[in-house]
């Protein structure tokens, strides 16, 4: 990996997520390849240790309280510090972000039997024993490599050895679990296998986008690496100007052509005569999020917190769109991500002029163009992190409007063909016509300026 490619990971860390790469064809999406995931804290340098350890300390992004040692008291000879596991079945643990469900993840890291002085020989000669697994992947038994000669009282040296896992995520955020293996009452808790520098990589799924924008899929909460039950504190911690950030992820995000309706009605001449006409067309077109619709999925009704202008009501967009912090926070990530504004609802009119042949019908289509935009509010104050799915007009291509004539159904055919709407004549249908009326017309008068009016009278016969 060039440095360039380091910097730019190093940053992912830091944010705790994926940060999108602007994409050079954002409709045109190539095959899934494999990429990095970014490991927070993947080498347990944070928080800053005094000393050379062991300490317990809470690392960083990581779940489980387990012994630190120093690089240099852990052997290695990068910056990377090494953790052990303590024993009976402890778990150092970290969701690994922005992973989606159906990736394939192969994680990379070092092992070794521990290097504390309270071991015995007994204990470390033939290596010692953890578990690794993956939301969704298979639990993998290891054995660290064995440290002969070793003695209680005398720190061992670190006897690292490179291992993979290899799993397919079961869900989205994945949790990534090292467990001890380490039962032995009478082992001493520091006395257990050691992990160091955690990498990871990811085939992502293949993006589906058939999936209609009213059915954006559930959204999702968590609080560092805890899932929450509800995703209304995330909501509520992103309910400030400057609480949140959201971060797209552009492999997850498209445009595309939504599916064609018909605007207006349909005209059918059933004259005999080609007809040539305009009319005056309006649609509009509204946005949808994954947010609101698992609150109705769940018949909840929707946090004051969560709602984003996508209610389909004009006035009550143009209201939330002043009101909701989560609406600007998205449309100024998503502008500085695409360099182009977004819009959360569009409208337009045009007007066509339609000819259209004897027996034929003419109608116009629409097809809008949109965009689908996925990632996460990240709050910057208490780790709360809200997975959503946003989808709506989009103002990078032009929408299709479709004007269109044809043949006419069997019904517009039958409607042609039925009779003018007529009455009865109760009193002499069936009598002849009467006396021929011979009265008189009166002509109106000369529509020339100066010109004299004169009466005329015009016999009709």
């Amino acid at each position: 990996m060039n440095r360039s490619l380091s910097s730019a990971f190093a940053v992912l860390g830091a944010a705790g997520l994926l940060l999108p790469v602007v994409p050079l064809a954002y409709a045109a999406q190539a095959a899934p390849a494999e990429q990095a995931v970014p490991v927070l804290n993947g080498d347990f340098a944070d928080p800053v240790m005094k000393g050379d350890g062991p300490t317990t300390v809470g690392i960083d992004f990581w779940t489980g309280l387990n012994q630190r040692y120093s690089p240099t008291a852990s052997g290695r000879t990068d910056s990377s510090h090494g953790v052990a596991l303590q024993k009976d079945g402890n778990t150092l643990q970290q969701r690994l972000r922005g992973v989606r469900a159906g990736a394939r993840v192969t994680v990379s890291y070092e092992d070794s039997p521990a290097v504390s002085k309270e071991c015995t020989g007994e204990q470390v000669v033939n290596g010692q024993p953890y578990a690794v697994t993956g939301s969704g992947g298979p639990v993998q038994e290891v054995t660290t490599a064995g440290d002969p000669d070793r003695a209680k009282g005398t720190p061992g040296k670190g006897r690292w050895t490179g291992r993979a896992y290899v799993f397919t995520a079961g869900e989205n955020d994945p949790m990534l679990t090292f467990t001890s293996r380490v039962t032995d009452s009478r082992t001493h808790v520091t006395c257990s296998p050691m992990v160091a520098r955690i990498r990871a990589v990811e085939v992502p799924p293949a993006l589906d986008k058939t999936v209609d924008k009213t059915r954006l899929g559930t959204s999702e909460a968590y609080k560092g690496n805890e899932r929450e039950s509800t995703l209304h504190n995330a909501a509520a911690a992103c309910n400030g100007e400057n609480a949140c950030a959201f971060r797209p992820d552009a492999r997850m995000s498209f445009r595309y052509y939504d599916k064609a309706r018909v605007v207006g009605e349909a005209f059918v001449n059933c004259t005999r005569n080609t007809l040539e006409h305009s009319r005056l067309l309006s649609y509009s077109e509204r946005s949808h999020d994954s947010i609101a619709q698992t609150y109705a999925a769940a018949g909840l009704a929707l946090n004051e917190v969560a709602r984003l202008p996508t209610s389909g009501v004009r006035a009550e967009d143009e209201k939330r769109l002043k009101e909701r912090p989560a609406a600007a926070q998205f449309a100024l990530a998503y502008e500085n991500t695409w360099q182009r504004p977004w819009q959360w609802f569009s409208s337009d009119e045009r007007t066509v002029v339609e000819r259209i042949q004897p027996g034929e019908v003419s109608w116009v289509e629409l097809q809008p163009s949109r965009e689908r935009v996925e990632g996460w509010f990240v709050s910057k104050k208490d780790d709360y992190r809200l997975h959503a799915v946003i989808d709506g007009p989009s103002r990078a291509v032009p929408d299709r409007l479709l004007q269109r004539t044809g043949p006419m159904s069997e019904a517009e055919k039958q409607r042609c063909a039925a009779a003018r709407p007529m009455t009865t004549t109760p009193v002499g249908a069936d009598a002849p016509a009467s006396s021929s009326d011979k009265g008189l017309l009166k002509t109106s008068a000369p529509a020339v300026t100066g010109a004299r009016s004169v009466h005329r009278s015009m016999s009709l016969n």
